[in-house]
């Protein structure tokens, strides 16, 4: 018998996922590193840090999850204990870039509505804590995950593969991390991205208005305001990225509600049950969101266009002279 087709799709998916995301997180962090897009301190910190973040979800959640689990299922890596520790780094690196988007968000909130705060806040001593703050926690929220697998198969006294102890639905105190997990990721992320995103719009629309006013009631016609324009920008960035976490993490965000109110589970087995389908197309788009974050921010620079394009033509001038 064939492979479920959610399977097969996946074994298509992730690679694929896996070739293209390693590449452009590496090259974001080169790029953005360098400090020469023009973009401040602050919000490089930023960026560099989200792209890490998402790189570090290629490595632990794709390729040493999803692609060992697909090609590799007798590694070494399948050992019980190894096992666990790699299902913790997912979760790890998964907070990290959800929280890290969370805090940048926050950040350019602060920047645009809050003048008297800017100056104290958006600075890269300040970025610098915050990143420390969110992989901190990220680590320690992260740690009772280790503790939730079971070994799946035991051959010659050896655990293989990970399996959810039956205990984690039942006993109050992982019923309570479930929960508590839960609303942490993704609940209030989305909470938090909705309403810091509507507020700066809101602010930037508001603003708007009062500026075109202004401009009209002293040139006495409505003429083009640069400024306006660049807010004009900032409120498409903003909806792009609010729009791009929404809808990628939409589906395992819904599945994640349906854990709590009907009586089904993760991880199941069952490649039929419309429930497990849904959950492994939540995990598939989410996955996607750590190749497009950091690029949503980065690659609308122009200055960012110009390394890239750099940084492309370098190896390939180096494989010409080499052809030559």
């Amino acid at each position: 018998m064939g492979l479920p087709v959610i399977i097969q799709i996946e074994n298509i998916y992730y690679p694929i996922l896996a070739v293209i995301g390693v590449p452009a997180n590496l090259v974001t962090i080169v790029i953005l590193s360098r400090g020469r897009c023009g973009l401040s301190k602050c919000i490089t910190r930023y960026l560099v840090a989200m792209a890490a973040a998402d790189l570090m979800v290629m490595i632990f959640e794709v390729i040493l999850y999803e692609i060992k689990d697909a090609y590799f299922p007798n590694s070494f890596l399948n050992y019980t204990p190894i096992c666990s520790l790699n299902i913790a780094l997912v979760f790890v690196s998964i907070d990290c870039s959800v929280w890290l988007t969370v805090a940048f968000t926050f950040d350019r909130f602060v920047a645009i509505c809050c003048q008297k705060l800017r100056t104290k806040y958006c600075t890269e001593k300040t970025a610098a804590v915050v990143i420390a703050v969110v992989c901190s926690l990220a680590v320690l929220e992260s740690v009772p995950i280790y503790f939730v697998y079971e070994p799946r198969e035991i051959i010659d006294n050896v655990p293989w593969s990970c399996n959810v102890k039956s205990s984690f639905y039942t006993l109050p105190i992982w019923v309570a991390f479930l929960t508590l997990e839960t609303i942490l990721t993704p609940f209030l992320p989305f909470v938090l991205i909705l309403l810091l995103n509507a507020l700066t719009i809101r602010h930037i629309v508001v603003a708007n208005r009062v500026r075109r006013g202004l401009r009209q009631n002293n040139n006495g016609e409505n003429q083009k305001d640069p400024e306006t324009e660049n807010r004009k920008k900032s409120i498409i960035l903003l909806l792009a990225i609010s729009g791009n976490f929404i809808m990628l993490w939409m589906v395992i965000f819904v599945f994640f509600i349906c854990v709590h109110f009907i009586d089904i589970q993760f991880f199941k087995q069952d490649y039929n049950d419309s429930f497990t389908i849904m959950e492994q197309s939540g995990y598939m788009l989410e996955s996607l969101s750590s190749c497009t974050n950091t690029f949503i921010y980065a690659v609308s620079q122009s200055k960012f266009r110009e390394e890239l394009k750099s940084v492309i033509k370098r190896p390939l001038a180096f494989v010409t002279n080499l052809i030559k």
